[in-house]
This record gives C-alpha cells, sequence and structure tokens, in this order.
C-alpha cells in the first residue's frame, strides 16, 4: 500500500511540473516567445520590477532607426490616457503613439517613431509606457513612475 501511494504522488508531481507552463500569464513571465516581443511592467522604487500587477507587451519591428507596431498594455486603470515612449534622458521622450484605456483596463497603442541613436543608453532604447497627461511635446512634464510600465529589457540598435 506504501508503495502504491509513493507511486501515485510522483505521478501527481510529474504532471504538475509539465502542466504548470501552460497557465502561467505573460504578465508574471519576462521570456520572449519573439525576439521582437518587449515586455514592460511596473517597477519600485529600488528598479525592481514588480510582478502580478500590469503590464504590456509591444510587438515591434524596427528598421534602422524606425520603430513600428502595436503594443497591448492589460492592467490598467479604466479611461486612463497612455503614451508609449522612447526615454532620452531626463525630461526628453521620443513619443511612438498613443491611446485610452478601456473599461476592461486594456490599452491597445500602434504608433511609429524615428528613435534616432538611441537616448540615456547610446544604441539602446528604453521604451516607457507613460500617463500621457505627463508628457508634452517630447518632454516628461511630470514624473508618475508608480502609473507608468517600464521595458524589462533594453531594445538595442541593429
Amino acid at each position: 500500500m506504501k508503495k502504491l501511494i509513493t507511486f501515485v504522488l510522483l505521478v501527481v508531481i510529474v504532471l504538475t511540473l509539465g502542466v504548470s507552463p501552460v497557465f502561467a500569464a505573460k504578465g508574471d513571465n519576462p521570456a520572449n516567445d519573439n525576439p521582437n516581443n518587449l515586455y514592460l511592467y511596473p517597477k519600485d522604487a529600488n528598479w525592481n520590477t514588480v510582478w502580478g500587477g500590469a503590464w504590456g507587451k509591444y510587438n515591434y519591428s524596427l528598421s534602422g532607426t524606425t520603430i513600428k507596431g502595436p503594443f497591448n498594455g492589460h492592467g490598467l486603470v479604466a479611461g486612463t490616457g497612455y503614451t508609449l515612449v522612447e526615454y532620452n534622458g531626463w525630461p526628453s521622450v521620443t513619443v511612438i503613439g498613443s491611446g485610452v484605456v478601456d473599461a476592461n483596463g486594456n490599452v491597445h497603442i500602434a504608433g511609429t517613431a524615428n528613435l534616432g541613436s538611441g537616448g540615456e543608453t547610446t544604441g539602446k532604447y528604453k521604451i516607457w509606457l507613460v500617463l500621457s497627461s505627463d508628457v508634452s511635446g517630447g518632454s516628461l512634464i511630470s514624473w508618475n513612475p508608480s502609473a507608468y510600465l517600464f521595458e524589462h529589457n533594453l531594445i538595442p540598435q541593429p
């Protein structure tokens, strides 16, 4: 009987390990299933990723210094305007596109922008989702990082 119980427990453990990744949410997994997918997440005061909350995926294409593609954000505050930007060093940003969060907490943004040689880190791009009210032209005019999503990885310039 002991051997049967041990065998059944072992089978259950093995099956659980094999099935668990199927149920993992993208918001909890920074792995890129496509090298042109950039995941964005909230970050805390120490610049550590905050898992389990709002998140977004930017499926970009980069041709020279021009970036484009759809961004989809999830778990955001309904009715809030957001702008997808490339951060160039305070307060400069390059606006990629903007959108308003729907009743389900989702936002879809599509746009095209010339990023130049890279912002704060030459040759690499930092993509952020910021409040539209915090952006004027090519500048951040306010700083509300608890409402933003930040890149999980930098995008290297081709």
